[in-house]
């Protein structure tokens, strides 16, 4: 019907259900109450024999008190321990009279941190609900030692009821496992031998921070040898409530305000985590792509092809690559080439380019997209142009540190579209007759040369930073036929070194 619920199966291999049985299924289902974990219903069909009773986000009350994150003050205790009497108060007046197998893991708490006792009624179909002996013996911590000496009383009583509560009340002050200050092994014999003292839980000395010494006499009764001198959770009830009289709303509006406060530090604490991991996840997108792509294919909205009429495009690869490859082992190569697209890339994060991708030893970069610059984005490709081949003379290969390193530079100016290509590994490409031409202005230069084409150095110019250009000529084009190209050699104030050339085109540097 939609519920959530938690099902406990059980061992049995076989059922039958007595008049006696339907009758408690009756009034198991009829039991209605905040502090009682509902009864759903029950498959009695081996081989999947199962009770289901509503699902508890919290876990239980032994889960809680275990876990150090949880900050539980007196006031957070003394909501425990009214909701477990009030539940058993309840279940010891409806037909079912006992529960029998009170345990802090019987006791489970809901999204609204409300106690809810679980685990009762039906014990005829419980019979053997064990995994092994260890489970076994750990379920009876709880257990009075009248019940444990004596099988005939049965499953439970009302006075054992009390003492299973005192031991749970005991796990509530302190936070700490049944018994365990005196926690070793043959704990449960010495309870039912009856020794002198009785065995029974140790109670740490010296201050007790806030809990009163009422509730700790009140737990040392409920653990009491006598069964007939331990309280009922009648008097229970009426104890606990006259220790915290005219208080209970006061210390549940506190308990709440106190969790909220630590709710709250937990929600901060994870979010800044969260953040974190975020922060991580988007600098790593922002170096795959422009960052207003990046931000629209994060909010799911579609990213239209774009056409930008001012861009300048940057193309460069290395001369006699092939060879030097064929020379290096393969490692040699990816070493080679991520110190030099290191060098690049912390020289174009200071200009306003966008890295379009990297093959091989092709490296491409296009200024003026995403984000249009008007005229500034032939300056920008040209200053990095200058500064990537001063870097480059300067460059030592690891592997071949006697080899000069040379590249061939391309620089073109024109419109592009640019778009996002594909949706596993999304990529930011450009398309157009400008990529081309910026290509071939690499493909026709020369090593240590910034090849560019007419239009680029018309871009270059309008822009008045001092540029230096020398007219190359007129040189055939693949595709283009014949264009007239430019030097770009330098420009006034620059101080790095650059290499100079002579007048046959030979290359010298300073």
């Amino acid at each position: 019907k939609g519920a959530l619920v938690t099902v406990k199966m059980l061992t049995r291999t076989s059922l039958v259900l007595t008049r006696g049985d339907h009758l408690e299924l009756k009034n198991m289902r009829e039991i209605n109450h905040e502090n009682l974990n509902p009864f759903i219903g029950a498959c009695v069909e081996p081989p999947n024999i199962c009770i289901l009773t509503k699902y508890c986000t919290k876990g239980s009350l032994q889960d809680i008190l275990l876990n150090d994150e949880i900050k539980i003050d007196l006031n957070f205790k003394n909501s425990f321990v009214s909701d477990i009497i009030t539940g058993m108060d309840y279940l010891h007046r409806s037909p079912l009279k006992v529960h029998g197998r009170m345990k802090s893991t019987n006791c489970v708490v809901d999204g609204r941190w409300v106690v809810k006792i679980t685990d009762w009624g039906l014990e005829s179909m419980r019979e053997h609900n064990f995994d092994d002996d260890l489970q076994r013996y750990k379920s009876l911590f709880w257990t009075a030692p009248e019940l444990l000496r004596d099988a005939s009383i049965g499953s439970g009583s009302v006075k054992g009821d009390s003492y299973s509560f005192g031991i749970i009340l005991q796990e509530i002050l302190f936070r700490e496992p049944p018994f365990s200050a005196n926690g070793e092994p043959g704990m449960v014999p010495k309870v039912r031998n009856g020794e002198t003292p009785p065995f029974r839980p140790v109670i740490p000395q010296g201050p007790q921070n806030d809990i009163p010494k009422a509730l700790l006499d009140l737990m040392q009764e409920c653990w009491d040898e006598d069964p007939n001198s331990r309280p009922d959770f009648v008097e229970i009830k009426k104890k606990f409530t006259s220790m915290n009289k005219g208080h209970i709303m006061d210390n549940m509006l506190r308990m709440m305000e106190k969790y909220a406060n630590n709710l709250e530090e937990v929600i901060n604490e994870r979010t800044r985590q969260l953040m974190e991991e975020k922060k991580k996840t988007d600098m790593l997108l922002y170096r795959m792509l422009p960052a207003m792509v990046a931000d629209s294919l994060k909010s799911g909205t579609t990213v239209k092809p774009e056409m930008f009429q001012k861009v300048s495009i940057y193309f460069s690869d290395i001369v006699s690559f092939t060879t030097m490859a064929s020379e290096s082992s393969p490692m040699e190569v990816v070493d080679f080439l991520n110190d030099l697209w290191t060098v690049f890339d912390d020289i174009i994060a200071r200009y306003d380019v966008y890295k379009v991708e990297t093959i091989g030893d092709a490296y491409m970069v296009a200024s003026g997209i995403p984000v249009p610059n008007e005229d500034a984005h032939a300056s920008e490709i040209a200053m990095m142009s200058l500064d990537i081949v001063s870097s480059v003379m300067t460059f030592k290969i690891r592997h071949r540190p006697d080899k000069q390193l040379e590249v061939r530079i391309g620089i073109h100016s024109g419109p592009v579209v640019g778009g996002v290509v594909g949706q596993t590994m999304p990529r930011f490409c450009l398309f157009g007759d400008t990529v081309n031409t910026a290509s071939r202005m690499e493909s026709t230069g020369e090593a240590l040369r910034i090849h560019v084409s007419e239009a680029g150095q018309k871009a270059i110019q309008l822009t008045n930073k001092g540029f230096i250009l020398n007219k190359r000529g007129e040189i055939e084009v693949k595709g283009k036929g014949i264009q007239t190209t430019y030097w770009l050699t330098g420009k006034h104030g620059y101080s790095r070194p650059l290499p100079t050339f002579s007048e046959k085109s030979g290359i010298f540097c300073e």
